[in-house]
């Protein structure tokens, strides 16, 4: 769907992910309305002819193909993004596969940065080269890497920043501007850093995918993804085709919570950082910990970059090392009694997990070490509770 010019064009981020969207039926209800149907009747035969055939007035006719819940999503999201458009699918990984599979065909070559979560590394390193694509993944943080894989013609870039679950941050305009020039359409994972911290659009992206079941839901409820863009002809001709015709529709009901979650998502983030960025501090003081990887901390390896693309804020995730690898890892997780072993992530519940043995477990050793994911690394998703709580629950667990 497409955001005309309106109003809401002039409303703040907080108003927009508020207001956004909102189309009330004609019960005038303040909550929107779920529309939980999956097709549409016509008045006459003709009438349907003409909305098949897009000579009729543009009206919804199968809810695969498009809700009106799902519809106040994608615009209230597409807002709050600054993009033109918006797609919902089913997943965050639905998002991912459908997004890249628009950018190419048999034939063509995608190039990715080597830093993925399990799954998008599946698709880029498995999935893709099945149908005939070439791919190649990089190092994101080397400037040379991407220079040398950028000099031949590519279909897409596709990367993750910060990356799950080393919080690697790759520089979005540089990537961006060597990508174009290589004919290539940049697609940016931003889960991560949310729609509240980083603007992919304003930095070259073309295209930005979410799981919306992570921070934009935030309390662990549904699944949900989005493609956002700005390019009418992409989504015409090629997008539409793979939403249409493989079916990853978004649920009205998944649709409704996540109408709900955007409106506390910035209040949410701004929580989980305050606490993100007082327990980044609190942990980097621990002797068992080897190392701390947060992008606000001045020894995060690309802290400037991440400042400067992430509003000068770190985010809700914290990985951190510890010097005992697995076993002390595990003893962490085990000991914990605040915070629970998890893989989801950006919930009001702070979660731990290790990327080794669960998100990444299907990733071969060497490249999950290449990545910078070792076997005594936890992904820390902090949640809202009391910092206090949060401090204790850890030094606790650390000191068994």
């Amino acid at each position: 769907m497409t955001t005309e010019k309106k109003a809401s064009d002039t409303w703040r981020a907080a108003t927009r992910s508020v207001r956004g969207g909102t189309k009330r039926s004609g019960f005038n209800e303040t909550s929107e309305a779920i529309f939980m149907n999956s097709g549409y009747v016509y008045d006459t035969a003709a009438e349907a002819e003409a909305s098949f055939d897009g000579s009729g007035p543009e009206r919804f006719v199968y809810s695969r193909f498009a809700n009106p819940t799902v519809a106040m999503f994608e615009e209230r999201l597409a807002l709050l993004e600054g993009a033109q458009y918006c797609r919902a699918t089913a997943s965050g990984m639905s998002a991912v596969w459908n997004a890249l599979a628009a950018c190419t065909r048999a034939g063509g070559r995608v190039v990715g940065s080597r830093a993925l979560f399990g799954s998008c590394e599946f698709i880029l390193t498995t999935l893709l080269p099945r149908f005939g694509v070439e791919t190649e993944l990089v190092d994101g943080t080397d400037h040379d890497a991407w220079e040398k894989a950028l000099s031949k013609p590519a279909d897409a870039v596709f990367l993750e920043t910060p990356s799950n679950p080393t919080l690697e941050v790759i520089d979005i305009k540089f990537v961006a501007d060597l990508a174009h020039k290589a004919g290539a359409r940049v697609v940016v994972d931003n889960v991560f850093a949310t729609p509240i911290l980083q603007h992919p659009f304003e930095l070259g992206a073309d295209v930005v995918v979410y799981s919306a079941t992570k921070h934009i839901d935030g309390q662990g409820r549904c699944l949900g993804g989005a493609i956002l863009f700005n390019d009418k002809e992409w989504h015409d001709d090629h997008l539409t085709q793979f939403l249409r015709h493989t079916g990853p529709s978004m649920s009205p009901f998944n649709a409704w919570t996540l109408l709900k979650g955007l409106e506390t998502l910035s209040l949410r983030v701004d929580a989980h950082i305050r606490n993100a960025t007082e327990l980044a501090n609190f942990l980097s003081a621990q002797p068992q910990i080897s190392k701390v990887i947060y992008p606000a901390l001045a020894s995060h390896p690309q802290h400037e970059i991440a400042m400067k693309q992430m509003s000068g804020r770190g985010g809700g995730l914290i990985a951190l090392e510890l010097a005992g690898g697995k076993q002390a890892a595990f003893s962490l997780l085990d000991n914990l009694q605040l915070i629970d072993i998890s893989n989801n992530l950006g919930d009001a519940k702070s979660l731990a997990t290790h990327p080794w043995t669960t998100t990444h477990q299907r990733v071969p050793g060497e490249d999950k070490l290449t990545m910078g994911i070792t076997e005594g690394m936890l992904r820390l998703s902090v949640g809202l509770e009391d910092i206090d709580d949060l401090k204790e629950d850890l030094f606790a667990a650390l000191n068994v």
